[in-house]
């Protein structure tokens, strides 16, 4: 268990942030708003974590949820999220002071009221089957931290860990469990399995989180019956529905967001604006992208924000490489209402220095700038407007 205990925090956007917990009854009795997982399954199995009812061809509709009894004080929550997080790569690639301080520079941007981020590697000692083979091959990556590091996500502040993504496995099922167990073990909430819809509670408002990749073992954002049936069964069970997704191609020439599938390597990473849209029309409040490794684009549809792409946030060890654009990442901050209506965001940049640490880049602001452009070449009417200041608003706002 992390040693260090939860710290109060406040919201970009004013609200207190609320501490995670998995012991729902305890945060009932104490009256106490907190971070309660629901639908998890077997968590020693996530192979067996899939949704209760089969895709559907049916059109979808937004599903909502049953009225409570109490209804949520707060006019919004805030959000905030990150793209691709690897701490370091064992036994030789590991950051400095075994991890310590690796998120200083990026803590006080990522306070909000729910914190989340894209987790690309697993939590776990060498299980002895790496995707790579022995020893490894040519142009292949496979990345593992210590299952200790899960304390230093723990205490910048990350609430909840999207693993839908092509390195979540690089040490196969074992390694994936292990990266379960490490979390849990640090009161860190957790998505991403097939099927698995995974609900917190802020401020009396219930969020479900549902992460999709191409990958197997993953809500398979290629299948879209699929991705609306889960994501029906989320807003159904939630007040808001936010959905991580892992995809697009990669490459430093990858930032701008077209119609149609995006291929890698002979991948399928499905058509980011196709399944977006899909998502959004069965229910999701705010869709999270993340995978090409590159920031890209936000555009409103219906209402509701997707962010294309926040790039890459960590790559401890040099894992990641930070040539050119594809060192530049974004802190999200969104702010939503409890049904699910626009209430206010932000873009916070960021960039990997030369150890691959995340580090604020106040000065230049130079992700901001990036997004505002890309925003408005790909997406015209649609686009999100980035302020100077970095503010998020939907067009004709």
């Amino acid at each position: 268990m992390n040693a260090h205990p939860p710290r109060a925090r406040r919201g970009l956007f004013g609200h207190p942030l609320l501490t995670a917990t998995i012991v729902v009854a305890a945060l009932l009795g104490a009256g106490v708003a907190g971070v309660a997982l629901a639908n998890r399954g077997n968590s020693d199995d996530p192979a067996t974590w899939h949704a209760a009812t089969p895709a559907s061809a049916a059109p979808s509709t937004r599903a909502k949820a049953a009225p409570r009894e109490e209804k949520a004080a707060v006019e919004s929550i805030t959000m905030s999220a990150t793209g691709d997080i690897i701490m370091g790569s064992a036994p030789n690639k590991l950051p400095a002071n075994g991890g310590e301080g690796f998120f200083d520079s990026v803590e006080e941007g990522l306070k909000a009221d729910l914190v989340m981020g894209n987790l690309e590697q697993p939590l776990t000692g060498d299980t002895g089957t790496s995707k790579c083979g022995s020893p490894p091959r040519a142009n292949c990556f496979a990345f593992r931290s210590p299952p200790s590091y899960a304390k230093h996500l723990k205490n910048a502040g990350f609430q909840l860990l999207n693993t839908a993504n092509n390195h979540s496995k690089d040490f196969g099922a074992q390694g994936y469990r292990n990266t379960v167990k490490a979390l849990e073990g640090a009161g860190l909430e957790h998505t991403g399995a097939e099927g698995q819809v995974t609900v917190v509670t802020v401020e009396g408002v219930k969020v479900a989180v549902v992460g999709f990749s191409s990958y197997e073992g993953a809500n398979n954002l290629n299948d879209l019956d699929a991705s609306r049936t889960v994501v029906e069964k989320a807003a159904g069970e939630a007040d808001l529905v936010v959905v991580q997704v892992h995809m697009g191609a990669e490459g430093s020439d990858k930032v701008h967001v077209k119609p149609g599938n995006e291929l890698f390597f002979g991948e399928n990473r499905g058509d980011p604006i196709k399944f977006s849209h899909a998502v959004v029309d069965a229910g999701a409040d705010v869709v999270i992208g993340h995978g090409p490794h590159v920031l890209r684009g936000m555009e409103f549809y219906k209402g509701r924000l997707i962010a294309y792409s926040l790039g890459n946030f960590a790559g401890g060890g040099k894992t990641l490489s930070s040539d050119g654009v594809l060192k530049y990442g974004a802190i999200l901050h969104a702010s939503l209402k409890p049904d699910g209506s626009w209430a206010g965001g932000k873009v916070l940049s960021t960039y990997m220095n030369a150890t691959g640490v995340p580090t604020r880049d106040d000065d230049n602001e130079r992700g901001r700038k990036m997004v505002a452009e890309l925003s408005k070449d790909d997406f015209g009417d649609t686009a999100a407007r980035i302020g100077k200041d970095g503010s998020i608003t939907p067009p004709g706002a």
